[in-house]
């Protein structure tokens, strides 16, 4: 009972401005004696703080007000991805206070490599929660494919190369008796829940999150809940066969929708094989600025790139949204740096096919960027804290 209410209390605060315990005890229904053994409590976890004085207006002496403390615990979030290694420190309030991002071509380094990669990569994070006085609760991390959630291992990620990669265990073993918690999650899924987070304030409780790189997955959201499915396999919507015919994917499927809409085939678009835009060792944000200004300057091929993308989006997003339904459509992954390319014609194409006003969806560009993901994966694990307050005395 007390975790449930410290959640409670934890929650409510989240949901909006610093309140006095006063006002807080009328918003969860507790009473004022409990409500302050709460706080005091969530105090010394360091999850809130005493802020600034409350003012109603009323005449008397104003209330101190209560607010989430955002300085001393932290979520990591990683994303492993084809080209790069992403990684994201979200404090309690869900501002970002670090990141960084690893150009690496995934497939053709060892996987061992990777996970050194990882590793340092997360005791930087470590470092400087430590010097911020805070603590880390948990490492969310996200990997392209299919995930066994409860073994933390990467069962089949078609573009890494990876088969039974067991990243949870392995980092474990990296980092030492104290490491922080860690899961591993579908990086589609995880930029799902980025993106929903941002959006809660906009009333949308269904959402799909399209991704792209080499390939391309979605994250649902059904009813402010993230679909997994039984075994964790929804979302592998780049597998779907409406695809170039008779071609070979990575997947050991032919005809893949991510070999029409994914990184590789707007890049074969867009540049000859030589051109830099196609050099992994090049961070991918960069090699995308490039593309981007080819395309402000009126770049021909670019251009016909770019429609031919927008094209063959329209197309599977026509069957997803007939199936799922969604009220927003995020796009992720290299499309947001097209996105006044590309959101009209498939809006428009969208349009053409619409049956009825409750088939009707908005199509938006993603405005977290190559992290979307690994911002998702540290608000997974700080989710648990909502969840249970006193997880963060264990860390």
């Amino acid at each position: 009972m007390r975790r449930a209410n410290m959640s409670l209390m934890l929650r409510s605060l989240r949901s909006g401005d610093p309140r006095s315990r006063a006002r807080l005890a009328t918003e969860t229904g507790l009473s004022k004696g409990t409500t302050s053994t709460l706080i005091a409590d969530l105090v010394g976890l360091g999850l809130v703080r005493e802020d600034e004085r409350e003012r109603t207006g009323a005449v008397g002496r104003p209330g101190t007000a209560i607010a989430i403390d955002g300085g001393r615990v932290f979520g990591v979030g990683m994303e492993i991805n084809v080209d790069y290694l992403a990684l994201t420190v979200v404090d309690l309030r869900g501002r970002t206070v670090h990141s960084a991002v690893a150009a690496l071509d995934i497939a053709s380094t060892p996987v061992s490599e990777v996970l050194d990669q990882l590793a340092r990569l997360i005791e930087d994070a470590i470092r400087l929660a430590r010097a911020r006085g805070g603590q880390i609760v948990g490492i969310g991390i996200g990997a392209p494919g299919i995930v066994d959630l409860d073994s933390g291992s990467v069962r089949f990620a078609p573009n890494l190369g990876w088969h039974g990669v067991a990243v949870a265990r392995e980092l474990a073993a990296r980092l030492g008796p104290a490491a922080p918690p860690i899961r591993l999650e579908n990086d589609s899924k995880l930029g799902a829940v980025a993106e929903f987070s941002v959006r809660e304030n906009q009333e949308i409780e269904d959402l799909l999150y399209l991704s792209a790189d080499v390939g391309v997955g979605a994250g649902i959201v059904a009813g402010g809940r993230l679909m997994r499915g039984w075994s964790g396999f929804s979302g592998e919507v780049g597998h779907l066969p409406i695809g170039p015919q008779g071609v070979a994917c990575p997947c050991g499927r032919t005809g893949c929708w991510e070999l029409n809409v994914g990184l590789n085939a707007f890049l074969a678009l867009a540049a000859e094989p030589g051109d830099v835009v196609h050099d992994r060792s090049v961070p991918l944000e960069e090699r995308l600025r490039i593309l981007r200004g080819r395309a402000d300057s009126g770049d021909g091929r670019v251009l016909a790139a770019l429609s031919a993308i927008a094209t063959n989006l329209s197309i599977g997003l026509s069957v997803l949204v007939d199936v799922l339904n969604p009220r927003m459509i995020v796009l992720g992954g290299y499309f947001p740096s097209f996105s006044d390319f590309l959101i009209a014609p498939i809006t428009a194409a969208l349009e053409a096919r619409r049956m009825d006003l409750g088939s009707s969806a908005i199509l938006v560009g993603s405005k977290l960027g190559l992290t979307s993901a690994a911002r998702g994966g540290a608000q997974l694990v700080l989710e648990d804290v909502f969840d249970d307050p006193t997880l963060a005395s264990a860390v």
